[in-house]
Formats: structure tokens, C-alpha cells, sequence
């Protein structure tokens, strides 16, 4: 799924002349969170996470 998004946004920045200043602004305005910025870096580190399993007795 991300490539295929990943994809469709390198298309239209290649089509699209205005589209590399509306990425950037978008970036930036995305960045400019700390809180979203750090819920997005920790949603894309979760998966490679060791799993922690139950505590044995």
C-alpha cells in the first residue's frame, strides 16, 4: 500500500509543477506538529519492535 502511494505522489510531482511547493508545504505544516511528527515515526517503527510476550511464573 505505502508503495503504491509512495508511487502515485512521485507521479504527480513529475506531471504536476506546482506539486513539489504543495509537497513541501504540506511536509513542513506536517512537521511542525511534534506530537503528529512523533506519532508517525512511532507508527512506522512499531512493526519492526521486538514482540514482548507474557511473563512466565
Amino acid at each position: 500500500m505505502k508503495w503504491l502511494i509512495l508511487g502515485a505522489l512521485l507521479g504527480l510531482l513529475l506531471t504536476t509543477p506546482q506539486a513539489r511547493e504543495l509537497t513541501a508545504t504540506v511536509v513542513t505544516a506536517l512537521t511542525a506538529q511534534p506530537l503528529l511528527a512523533a506519532f508517525v515515526l512511532g507508527a512506522a517503527a512499531r512493526p519492526h519492535l521486538p514482540l514482548v510476550g507474557r511473563r512466565t511464573r
